[in-house]
């Protein structure tokens, strides 16, 4: 092993391809990365149900970084070990104060639950492979959301006191407790597991990826990823499908 220590990757886009399969050249190099000792941790804002095919797939073991921040649980065991919640009055503001196109998704201790049945939330259910169940907002308010997904065309997005807006997509607008992040994440953990941050290489390509490659000792862009993204990496590898997960460890491992 070189200095890296850890990888922690994006999902979608970064080591996921648009069919939602894993890069065959980046899965294989994370591969070789835990081969050399290495940890490999995802960092997504996928649910534990969402991001398990991955986890699982790459044979990992130890935590996972979900909700873009706001929960990191080891999906081997179900242990959660940081988790933050929105605000008693964040759902009730968000589901009844939003324009006709938008649908809300809220997240409770790792279940789904949507109000309506239409076609973009039947094929964000798809692609991420979640069971949406019905929603009973009055009963969700009253239990701790880790977060609300609004799912639609995009527009001004509405100010909800107490919570951090992201887009992870175009049509994805995400709404986290205050202070949530994949970076105040990952801080947490490397600190619990005693890994300085200079011993870790983040990677990804949306804007909720951001803070994430700034606090990691080496933050890698993916090189068809979002522009302020690039600009804000200390290195821009190849695209997604061209496998820029690969090529972070062929950094990493000084190949």
């Amino acid at each position: 092993m070189g200095a890296i220590e850890w990888i922690v990757t994006d999902l979608d886009g970064t080591l996921v391809g648009r069919d939602l399969r894993m890069v065959e050249a980046s899965r294989a190099a994370l591969g070789r990365f835990a081969e050399a000792g290495g940890r490999v941790v995802i960092a997504t804002g996928r649910s534990e149900a969402s991001a398990r095919r991955y986890y699982d797939e790459l044979r990992l073991r130890g935590p996972a970084i979900l909700y873009n921040g706001a929960r990191t649980v080891d999906l081997g065991t179900g242990e959660v070990l940081h988790e933050r919640t929105l605000p008693a009055h964040a759902l009730p503001y968000l589901v009844e104060s939003l324009p006709e196109g938008l649908y809300p998704v809220a997240f409770v201790e790792g279940r789904a639950y949507a109000a309506h049945d239409v076609p973009e939330l039947r094929e964000y259910a798809r692609r991420d492979g979640l069971r949406l169940e019905r929603a009973c907002w009055a009963e969700l308010a009253r239990r701790p959301v880790t977060k609300v997904m609004l799912i639609g065309e995009p527009g001004v997005p509405p100010v909800v006191e107490g919570t951090t807006a992201v887009r992870s997509e175009r049509t994805y607008l995400e709404f986290l407790p205050e202070g949530a992040s994949k970076g105040g994440a990952l801080r947490e953990l490397a600190a619990r597991e005693g890994v300085a941050m200079e011993r870790v290489a983040a990677i990804g390509d949306n804007p909720n990826d951001l803070d994430m490659i700034e606090v990691a000792g080496l933050g890698v862009a993916v090189g068809d990823g979002h522009r302020v993204v690039r600009e804000a990496a200390d290195r821009v590898v190849a695209g997604c499908a061209q496998g820029a997960v690969a090529e972070l460890v062929a950094l990493a491992l000084g190949r």
